[in-house]
């Protein structure tokens, strides 16, 4: 119970806080890190019933489901994809990319990666039938987290510190395989052999994203899986708007 409060705690801006904890509970977490996204799916599915209730447009709900996903997340994703696209547009040493990586400031491309990935999700949405909209919503979510477990068992963590540099170091496989079970169900149960063909294109754009950092900086940062994450969210509403 501990392991998934602290998933919940680091991955939404819901008010839990779990002050004591060993390194090995944080590490147990992973595992919930899709089972996270499917709650923040749950969300996202009420408040879409909640508007089509009062006949509001599917345009403007798409609007408010991408601004309330950004809420219940604090923006961290988003954030996280802003440092990274100033980091690896700015063609500097990857001592230089980390520093920037690690500057509060958004620079240009930061600010129209954010734009873009947003319109992206809003226009995909709007693309896709209301039949298949849950379905959506719950792989979006849920593989945006599962990503997050993939990336840190597949490649190195660069920096020395950080949370993120304790789940990298006690990631294993029981992790992964949970987590890769759990978003294989949701895959199956959701959209068929069609969930899966999309969680492999969410692997592919992953391993993809992190070999190109590896040859960037030697690795991958904080950063770079809450840019994964946007990065596969918006490939996943894309995959499904075209099925």
């Amino acid at each position: 119970m501990i392991s998934f409060l602290l998933a919940l705690q680091f991955l939404t801006a819901i008010p839990v806080k779990v002050k004591k904890f060993s390194e090995s509970k944080l590490a147990a977490s992973m595992m919930f890190f899709p089972v996270i996204g499917f709650f923040i799916a749950i969300l996202l599915i009420a408040i879409n019933i909640f508007f089509l209730c009062f006949g509001f447009y599917n345009f403007i709900i798409n609007i408010i489901l991408v601004v309330a996903l950004i809420a219940i997340t604090a923006g961290m994703h988003l954030d996280g994809l802003s440092d990274t696209f100033d980091a690896i547009c700015s063609a500097k040493s990857k001592e230089r990319m980390l520093e920037i990586m690690r500057d509060s400031r958004c620079g240009v491309m930061g600010v129209l990666s954010i734009i873009s990935v947003v319109l992206l999700k809003i226009a995909f949405l709007s693309s896709i039938k209301p039949m298949h909209k849950i379905s959506a919503l719950v792989l979006m979510c849920v593989f945006g987290r599962w990503v997050l477990v993939f990336m840190l068992y597949m490649f190195p963590y660069v920096r020395e510190e950080g949370k993120g540099k304790i789940f990298s170091e006690r990631i294993n496989s029981k992790i992964f395989i949970m987590a890769t079970i759990f978003s294989l169900s949701c895959a199956l149960i959701f959209l068929a052999t069609d969930g899966l063909a999309i969680m492999a294109l969410a692997m592919l754009v992953a391993f993809l994203f992190g070999k190109f950092m590896l040859r960037k900086i030697g690795g991958i940062t904080g950063d770079n899986l809450g840019a994964v994450c946007e990065l596969v969210e918006t490939a996943v509403l894309f995959a499904i708007a075209i099925i």
